[in-house]
């Protein structure tokens, strides 16, 4: 498996390469989608980008855990998390990848 992470600058790398917008222009683009793309899942908005997957987030209510090592039950306090559905477009991408 790759140990490569992709970053913003490789994002904004790609936008001048295939854009051909200035560095800055195209790190300010990358901020910008970002941005926009967080603060809807702050609204508690859905973000859906076609052919590659739906954020979303979803409120979990209060529940008793349980500590694996001691048994002893502990409260778990509500929280909203952040979800990630990917397209089948990306699914069967990602598939094929790993066929080779």
């Amino acid at each position: 498996m790759s140990e490569k992470t992709l970053t913003r600058m490789d994002l904004s790398d790609a936008i001048v390469r295939n854009v051909g917008l200035s560095r800055n222009e195209s790190a300010e683009m990358v901020e910008t989608v970002l941005d926009h793309i967080s603060d809807s899942l702050v609204a508690g908005d859905q973000v859906k980008i076609s052919s590659f997957g739906t954020f979303s987030i979803r409120d979990k209510s209060a529940r008793v855990g349980r500590n694996p090592k001691t048994g002893e039950e502990v409260p778990i306090s509500p929280r909203r998390v952040l979800t990630f559905r990917p397209s089948h477009l990306l699914k069967e991408r990602v598939a094929a990848g790993n066929k080779s």
